[in-house]
C-alpha cells in the first residue's frame, strides 16, 4: 500500500494526455487518498429529490466510512445528517430508503426529530441535555432536483452549480417528477474507470448497440473542448434557445461540472428502441425532440434530462476495485404505467448499456491488474473528455498532497 509521499511521486511523474499506473487505479492507499482528497471534501450527488416526496421519507448511503441519511422534514426542507446515533454509535436507519414518522435508534430508541433534534431519551438523569445530543449534520444542497450532500466540515460553495443546473433544468419540471424505476448494480473496478469510461464515446459503436440508435456518438459534435462545435450541434442549440430552452455550454471554472443540450441521432426523440417517446412529454418542455441536456458533476454523476423523462446516475466507492451505480429514471407525476409509459420501453436501452458498461469495466479493471499493464495514449479525437477528467483527478489530487508551505519570514 502506498504511502503519501509515494502516491505523490506518482502524480509528479505522470505522463500527460496518458491513462494514469497500474497503481492508481488499484492501490489501496490511493483508494483512502481519493475518498480523504476527494469524496469527502467535494459535493457528492446522493438521491433524486423525487424519492422523497414526502415528509418522513428517507434515503441512506454508505460514502467510504461515513453513513449519511437524507431525510425529508415536516416543513419540507430536505436535511442530511451522519446515520449514526448521538448514544452509542448505532447506525440510525439501516434500509436503503424509506418512510418513517420519527428517526428512532433501533438499539436504545432514543427519538430524533426529523430535523435532527434528540426528543427523547429514556432514563439519562437530570444533568442529561438533550439539546446537546442532536444528530451531527451534513451539508445538503438541492439542484436540478437532486440533492447534494457534503460531510466537510467547510463545504466548497455550491451557489453557482445550483443557479445553473436549476436554470438548464427548470423547463423539464423537477419538482413534479416521481420515480418509475431504479437499478442498483456493483461494477468490479475503480470508480476512475467507471468515470473514464462514462468520458468518451470511442467504445459506444463496439459496445453499445441499443444506445447508438439514438445516442449521437460523433466525437465533433461535442468538440475537444466540449463546445457544440459540429454544425447540426449548433443549430440545435440554436434552435432550442430560440424556445427557451437553455441549452449553450457552460463549464464551472474549476471543470468540475458542465451543462449542454446536444441532439439525438435523426428524428429521435427519446432513448428507446425505435427512438419514439417513452413517456408522455413533460408539461413545459416546447417540442419532444429536444434532444438531451447533459449535467456532469465530477466525481460521482452524469445525467440526461429529455422530452418526457429524466435519467439521474450516481456513481459510489466501495473499495479500490468496487463501485456501486445506481440509475433512477424519473417521469412525470401524473403519469400512469400502462397507460403514459411502458416500463420496459423506458428502461430498457440504458438497462442494456449499463451492463455493457459494466462488463467494459471489469475487463478494463482485469487488463490494469496485470504486472503487464502499462499507460496508453489518449486519442486526441474521441477521448479528449477522459484526458479533461483525469487532469482534474490529478490536479485536485496533487493540491491534496501537497504539503502546507511555511509562511515566509517578513
Amino acid at each position: 500500500m502506498l504511502n503519501q509521499a509515494e502516491i505523490a511521486v506518482q502524480f509528479a511523474t505522470r505522463r500527460p494526455y496518458h491513462s494514469l499506473t497500474r497503481e492508481l487505479y488499484c492501490d489501496a492507499g490511493v483508494f483512502q487518498a481519493d475518498l480523504e482528497a476527494i469524496w469527502y471534501k467535494d459535493w457528492i450527488f446522493a438521491v433524486s429529490a423525487a424519492e422523497l416526496p414526502k415528509a418522513g421519507a428517507y434515503a441512506t448511503l454508505q460514502l467510504g466510512a461515513y453513513p449519511v441519511v437524507i431525510v425529508k422534514g415536516s416543513d419540507g426542507e430536505i436535511r442530511a445528517f451522519h446515520n449514526v446515533c448521538r448514544h452509542r454509535g448505532q447506525r440510525l436507519c439501516a434500509k436503503t430508503s424509506g418512510t418513517t414518522v420519527k428517526l428512532v435508534c433501533p438499539y436504545h430508541q432514543w427519538t430524533y426529530d426529523l430535523d435532527g433534534k434528540l426528543m427523547w431519551a429514556r432514563e439519562m438523569g437530570p444533568e442529561f441535555k438533550p439539546a446537546n445530543h442532536g444528530l451531527k449534520t451534513v451539508h445538503c444542497a438541492v439542484a436540478a432536483g437532486m440533492v447534494f450532500v457534503c460531510v466537510a466540515e467547510t463545504a466548497p460553495d455550491f451557489a453557482p452549480v445550483k443557479t445553473a443546473a436549476d436554470r438548464y433544468s427548470a423547463p423539464h419540471g423537477m419538482g413534479d417528477l416521481k420515480v418509475a424505476f431504479q437499478s442498483r448494480i456493483v461494477e468490479n473496478g475503480n470508480w476512475k474507470l467507471v468515470l473514464e469510461n462514462n468520458r468518451e464515446c470511442y467504445h459506444c459503436a463496439g459496445a453499445h448497440p441499443a444506445l447508438c440508435r439514438t445516442f449521437n456518438d460523433d466525437p465533433h459534435l461535442v468538440g475537444g473542448d466540449d463546445s457544440l462545435s459540429s454544425p447540426v450541434g449548433a443549430a440545435h442549440v440554436e434552435r432550442c434557445e430560440a424556445a427557451g430552452l437553455p441549452s449553450r455550454y457552460l463549464i464551472s471554472p474549476e471543470e468540475n461540472w458542465r451543462l449542454v443540450r446536444i441532439p439525438f441521432v435523426g428524428a429521435a426523440v427519446s432513448y428507446t428502441m425505435d427512438g419514439k417517446a417513452a413517456s408522455t412529454r413533460l408539461p413545459a418542455m416546447p417540442f419532444a425532440n429536444a434532444g438531451s441536456l447533459l449535467f456532469f458533476h465530477y466525481p460521482n454523476t452524469w445525467n440526461h434530462f429529455l422530452s418526457d423523462h429524466v435519467l439521474n446516475f450516481r456513481v459510489l466507492p466501495i473499495s479500490p476495485t468496487e463501485t456501486e451505480v445506481v440509475t433512477t429514471w424519473l417521469v412525470h407525476k401524473d403519469a400512469v404505467e400502462g397507460r403514459d409509459y411502458d416500463l420496459k420501453r423506458l428502461t430498457e436501452v440504458w438497462e442494456a448499456t449499463n451492463d455493457e458498461d459494466r462488463q467494459v469495466v471489469e475487463e478494463n479493471q482485469k487488463g490494469i491488474l496485470s504486472p503487464a499493464y502499462e499507460p496508453g495514449p489518449y486519442s486526441p479525437d474521441q477521448e479528449s473528455g477522459v484526458a479533461q477528467f483525469i487532469d482534474w483527478y490529478c490536479a485536485s489530487m496533487t493540491r491534496h498532497l501537497m504539503p502546507a508551505r511555511p509562511m515566509a519570514a517578513e
